[in-house]
């Protein structure tokens, strides 16, 4: 076994092998050390479990094992890919994609770019000052500001509000979504005490009228974006809390999650408004950018002046501040929505993907079916019904009727799907049962050739 040890190579005799290398410039000489530092330490593991080497075995097992990963990791781990889950804002590929005018805009902005400054008088300005202008004229807001993430507009508008103090909120919007990121927690890290209030299914507003004391500072509530709670169920409306935190004089401030901007009701119908929700009069609502928005990832708050003053006064708010990107982004998304909901519509994909028409679905999918059958006759493949969802926790039983190409059932789907997904680029489909499915409401039409080169290549390494 001694002599296995001593047949291991140095990290520096592997380094300085040509196939390994010839890498150095793609990945870098420190990664390339650090991954041959741990392909060595896995071949000394194999040897204290009893495995016995060459030396040239063991220089060539260490190479093949660096020069394998150095490739893989060569490509960009953040890259594009094409969304055939069905899913349109899919937490796990970014959320919502972004409209080429915001595409754009990140590129004019990644340079030299306007961010907190007044163009006329040279002097310094707000930096989220335009975005807020253009948030308050779509949601009806008095003001509005931005930060980077919805849970960060969230914690801010609890400490700004209540921190040290009770804020009250019913038991059935004590959510968790992705990530464990859980309201009870987010409030106890936001210096606010929890008061919990009517049970899971039903909640009125007594319950929060007899809740009320001296240390209470806030009336919060929370959309339940990722679940639902139904049968036997009750729940006080925001324009409720309102009167109610009115007439005690408390705070009222709702976390919308997704927020939604649409007001035309074929799509999401159950899904709230955030101009509805402005309109109730809350002290602050906070909702993303990223999600049903369309946007770039950001949290923003909208609501009274006096709130979003102290939001911005707050020392926490530097450190949650949008960078120059999120900002440009997010000014090129909502300059489409200005420009009226069709256009946003047209533009957006999030957007256009909810409400892309069945019968475009239909043809796309049925067209690309019978190209594929052309060169697989053999192959079980179908179009079919599926449901399709907006994605990122946003009305998790609303689904939207689509239309998928169904593969299957075959033996492996899921080498198939692991094929797909490492391509280039990488086609993300969803297996369901003993089929393999690509959904054409979440694939964009532009990119159903490119699908079908990959699917094909995928296929053809079967």
């Amino acid at each position: 076994m001694s002599s296995s040890y001593r047949a291991l190579p140095s990290v520096d005799r592997v380094l300085r092998d040509e196939a390994v290398a010839v890498h150095a410039a793609a990945v870098g000489a420190e990664m390339l050390r650090r991954w041959v530092g741990e392909v060595i330490e896995e071949l000394r593991d194999a040897v204290r479990r009893g495995r016995a080497f060459e030396p040239a075995a063991a220089l060539g097992e260490a190479v093949a094992a660096v020069s394998a990963r150095a490739q893989a990791e060569a490509r960009p781990y953040h890259r594009r890919v094409l969304n055939a889950t069905g899913i349109l804002a899919h937490t796990g590929l970014g959320r919502a994609p972004l409209a080429a005018e915001a595409t754009e805009a990140l590129l004019a902005t990644a340079g030299a770019s306007v961010v907190e400054l007044e163009i006329e008088s040279g002097r310094r300005g707000v930096r989220e000052e335009r975005c807020a202008e253009m948030i308050c004229a779509l949601t009806g807001a008095a003001a509005a500001t931005v930060v980077n993430n919805n849970a960060a507009a969230t914690l801010l508008g609890l400490k700004t509000l209540s921190e040290g103090r009770e804020a009250i909120l019913s038991r059935g919007e004590l959510v968790e979504i992705g990530g464990a990121f859980r309201m009870p927690e987010v409030m106890e890290q936001g210096g606010v005490l929890l008061r919990e209030v009517g049970a899971t299914n039903r909640t009125r507003l007594e319950d929060y009228e007899r809740a009320i004391g001296a240390q209470t500072g806030l009336l919060l509530k929370v959309h339940p974006s990722n679940y639902r709670i139904q049968g036997f169920t009750a729940q006080v409306e925001l324009r409720e809390l309102v009167e109610l935190g009115r007439r005690r004089g408390i705070a009222v401030m709702e976390d919308l999650g997704s927020g939604l901007l649409l007001e035309r009701r074929d799509v999401l119908p159950g899904e709230p408004r955030v101009r509805e929700s402005v309109q109730s009069g809350a002290d602050l609502v906070c909702f993303s950018g990223d999600k049903l928005l369309g946007g770039p990832q950001a949290g923003i708050l909208v609501g009274s002046r006096e709130a979003i003053a102290a939001v911005r006064r707050h020392p926490l708010f530097r450190a949650l501040r949008p960078c120059k990107l999120t900002l440009g982004a997010l000014e090129a998304t909502l300059k489409l929505y200005l420009a009226g909901e069709a256009r946003a519509c047209e533009r957006i994909p999030v957007l256009r993907g909810m409400t892309r028409t069945l019968t475009s679905i239909d043809a796309r999918a049925s067209a690309f079916a019978q190209r594929v059958r052309a060169i697989h006759a053999a192959l079980a493949i179908t179009v079919e019904d599926a449901h399709a969802y907006a994605g990122s926790g946003a009305a998790p039983l609303e689904t939207l009727a689509s239309r998928a190409v169904a593969i299957g059932p075959a033996p492996g789907l899921e080498r198939l799907a692991t094929r797909l997904r490492l391509g280039e680029p990488g086609i993300f489909p969803r297996l369901e049962r003993d089929r393999l499915l690509l959904d054409f409401r979440s694939l964009e039409p532009e990119d159903d050739e490119t699908a079908l080169r990959g699917l094909l290549t995928a296929l053809a390494a079967e």
